[in-house]
């Protein structure tokens, strides 16, 4: 466990940062390595199978995560104030919360996927491959909950390092059964899935046995674990606006799959791998606002909110400098990265396009998420939600459907910057009024 209320604030956040960045290195990895050997191995129908699946899984599990993600805020912040008692009760309320919730998503998803995926007009040489994905990915997804929660939990404990260790096992796993399973057993689709499934699966059964005999707080059983409703009501007041907000997220990313649909099969195989190209991008803007939120509700929690302003200042120059990095790779090396997924040169060149677009503005997306999780880490979530909602609903959406009618596909890829944009001057504007100072969960009792 971290305080990360001690200490200079940049090398603070950074050496909490980048265990959770490298494990989600790991993480995206196997997304790739799974797209890789779908493009390669089994064609480019599977490849835009699996890239069709992504919005749809995310936007049926983003309420739940949204949720666990206030729960975590409370840890930390509990954390802060040396309560180990409430620290433990959020602890268990966690989990038997995201039991329940896998067991109701897992059968909604399976039942209804065919015609969820009619929904958003996959393409009919896709659906087959896509049905297939999703149904078996959800038959276990009380394993992926079960790890994101403890990783989660470990998180706000201050313990970035444990979650990466394990992320890499269950790494080097999936990348084992996925080579077995498709170039071996011959099972395809199928394979790829039921690789990740037994992947997440076996790191969190073995996350689990290792806290129980190693770790000073997380003692994990299953018959006496408290649901606190108190705490709960906590977390889903500030959880609630997170998932609400990932929801909508999730949801303009199907609508934006709706959008590239009708572009045919090698549109849709080209954006199945461009998303997994800036997942890598912003991944690491995305895991130094998580270090960030964590360390705003430290601080705040220990009282010393005018670490916060510091904290942010250096998160910001380190994002931007990452993000800088990535765009001048994805702009120099777009059509080696293209050729990793696949060799349909038309695949290829509609992905180079996006990235020569989209890539110019990944400074954008990291300080958007910079300055909202200062908002996030003090439980000021609700504000947040509206002004990512604006920016994916009123700007993105309608900005990529009316250049799409003028510029084609590349129209579609405009819309995605501008919305950052837009998104990153709402949240810095947002952040100067200074509400979400008043906020902490710990002054509200």
């Amino acid at each position: 466990m971290k305080d990360l209320s001690i200490g200079k604030e940049g090398p603070l956040i950074f050496k909490f940062a980048m265990p959770m960045v490298l494990g989600n290195v790991f993480l995206q990895m196997y997304n790739v390595i799974d797209s890789i050997i779908v493009g390669n191995y089994i064609g480019k129908e599977a490849l835009a199978a699996v890239g069709a699946s992504f919005p749809i899984l995310f936007t049926l599990t983003s309420l739940i995560i949204g949720i666990a993600t206030g729960s975590t805020i409370i840890i930390s912040q509990f954390f802060g104030a040396k309560d180990m008692k409430k620290v433990l009760r959020a602890i268990d309320t966690l989990y038997i919360f995201l039991f329940f919730a896998s067991i109701v998503v897992s059968v909604f998803g399976i039942i209804f996927a065919e015609e969820i995926f009619k929904l958003i007009k996959l393409p009919e040489e896709v659906l087959p491959d896509a049905i297939t994905y999703l149904q078996i990915y959800l038959s276990g997804l009380v394993l992926f909950f079960g790890f994101y929660g403890t990783s989660a939990i470990l998180r706000g404990l201050g313990d970035s390092k444990t979650p990466l260790y394990f992320m890499i096992v269950s790494t080097i796993a999936n990348i084992i059964f996925d080579l077995v399973f498709v170039i071996w057993f011959k099972w395809e689709i199928a394979g790829v899935a039921i690789a990740t499934l037994i992947s997440q699966g076996g790191a969190f059964v073995a996350a689990i046995c290792y806290l129980n005999r190693t770790h000073e707080v997380i003692n994990l059983s299953w018959r006496k674990l408290i649901f606190d409703k108190p705490i709960f009501k906590q977390s889903s007041r500030i959880g609630f606006p997170i998932g609400l907000q990932q929801v909508f997220v999730a949801l303009s990313m199907v609508v934006m799959y709706w959008l590239v649909n009708p572009f045919g099969t090698d549109t849709v195989a080209a954006y199945s791998v461009v998303f997994r190209i800036d997942a890598f991008a912003v991944m690491p803007a995305m895991m130094f606002a998580a270090a960030l939120s964590t360390f705003v509700g430290q601080n705040l929690g220990a009282n010393k909110p005018e670490r916060v302003r510091k904290g942010l200042i250096s998160t910001f120059y380190m994002t931007s400098a990452i993000a800088l990095t990535v765009a001048a790779i994805a702009l120099i090396f777009s059509r080696s990265l293209m050729s990793m997924f696949t060799l349909d040169e038309y695949v290829i060149a509609i992905g180079v396009e996006y990235l020569h677009i989209v890539s110019f503005f990944y400074i954008s997306f990291s300080g958007m998420l910079t300055i909202g999780a200062v908002m996030r880490g003090a439980g000021d979530t609700l504000i947040p939600m509206f002004i990512t909602i604006f920016a994916l609903w009123v700007v993105r959406i309608p900005v990529c459907y009316y250049l799409a009618e003028s510029m084609g596909s590349n129209g579609v890829w405009w819309g995605i910057p501008i919305a950052w944009i837009v998104g990153m001057i709402l949240s810095y504007l947002y952040y100067l009024t200074g509400r979400w100072k008043s906020k902490p969960i710990l002054r509200k009792g």
